[in-house]
């Protein structure tokens, strides 16, 4: 192929891109606008609150004047996130509060959680927002794939043991960050732990299929009680989340470009959580998955049940939660 050619194409496709950014985005950058002082009492949690998604959460929430809780693994980048989120909120805004929280460690989870219920007289929204993505093959403190570990085993644990506090809390509120690619996803309970063979695509997808069946099923469990638990699918997002995908030195140009015309911004990819976490259009919805502030139709498999059930029991041994 000609030099000609492949530089048509390269133009091409560019002209293509930002047309589409023009004329098929719009909706997308409309953002969220609620009254000041909406989340003023209110403490929320967010995992992973130092970058992305999760940053842009919390610093949403904060002009908001809600008592934000950043769970986070690196406390240095937790603080310069803080400092740089506590900039932008103005001067009526919330309380921002740093706690070490390192879902690849099952103690780290208990822990944080022993710190919460011992400093934290309510919690009104917990956002499981952290996770790992396609990550090489590495394991948690405990001996679990780390995409299993992170993505669902650590937020099954961190949830539960924080349940009476959200309980005696409500009405409160759980969201659970998934996304798309459940649907290339299965839960293969003959190798949950990928012992036999690891695919770091297919462990990502399985981790985000059991964060649907988690939703499901924990929705299930919390009926009656005033706690409502959601998920959502945010779409594809400029984040540090794809950090552990070689991209070819030759390609890096050009995968930039998409992303800036492609991708939502993290503040974009923040929408649905922020409206899961303080919508009133929601109170009271649950067990149900969103996706840009709407209602997603899930395919089966992340409803199914007793696949629900079955992972949850495995879930409870592998964490400890039943002896």
């Amino acid at each position: 192929m000609s030099a000609a050619v492949i530089l048509a194409a390269v133009l091409g496709g560019g002209v293509f891109f930002i047309a589409r950014r023009i004329f098929f985005r719009r909706k997308a950058l409309k953002l969220l606008s609620y009254p000041a002082g909406l989340m003023r009492g209110k403490t929320v949690i967010v995992t992973g609150a130092n970058s992305g998604i999760g940053k842009a959460t919390a610093a949403e929430l904060l002009k908001l004047q809600a008592r934000v809780v950043m769970a986070c693994r690196d406390r240095q980048s937790a603080e310069e996130a803080a400092q740089d989120i506590k900039n932008q909120a103005g001067p009526n805004q919330g309380e921002v509060v740093i706690k070490h929280l390192d879902l690849a460690s099952l103690q780290s989870v208990r822990s944080f959680c022993e710190e919460v219920i011992r400093e934290e007289p309510r919690i009104d929204v917990l956002i499981n927002n952290a996770g790992l993505y396609q990550c090489p093959y590495s394991r948690t403190e405990e001996g679990y794939e780390m995409q299993l570990g992170v993505n669902h085993l650590g937020h099954f644990l961190l949830t539960n043991l924080l349940l009476d506090l959200l309980k005696q809390s409500a009405p409160s509120r759980i969201v659970v960050v998934s996304s798309k690619l459940y649907k290339y996803g299965s839960i293969n309970f003959e190798d949950l732990n990928s012992e036999q063979n690891y695919n770091k695509t297919f462990c990502y997808s399985q981790s985000k299929l059991a964060n649907l069946l988690f939703t499901r099923e924990l929705a299930r469990r919390l009926d009656g009680t005033g706690v409502s638990v959601n998920a959502l699918t945010p779409g594809i997002v400029r984040t540090r989340l794809g950090r552990h995908v070689n991209i070819p030195l030759l390609i890096k140009p050009l995968f930039l470009l998409v992303s800036w015309l492609f991708f939502k911004s993290p503040l974009e990819g923040a929408q649905t959580p922020l409206y899961l976490a303080c919508s009133p259009e929601v109170e009271g919805v649950s067990g149900k998955c969103f996706a840009n502030c709407e209602e997603e139709q899930l395919m089966s498999k992340a409803t199914e049940e007793h696949t629900a059930k079955r992972l949850w029991d495995l879930s409870e041994s592998m964490v400890g939660l039943r002896r």
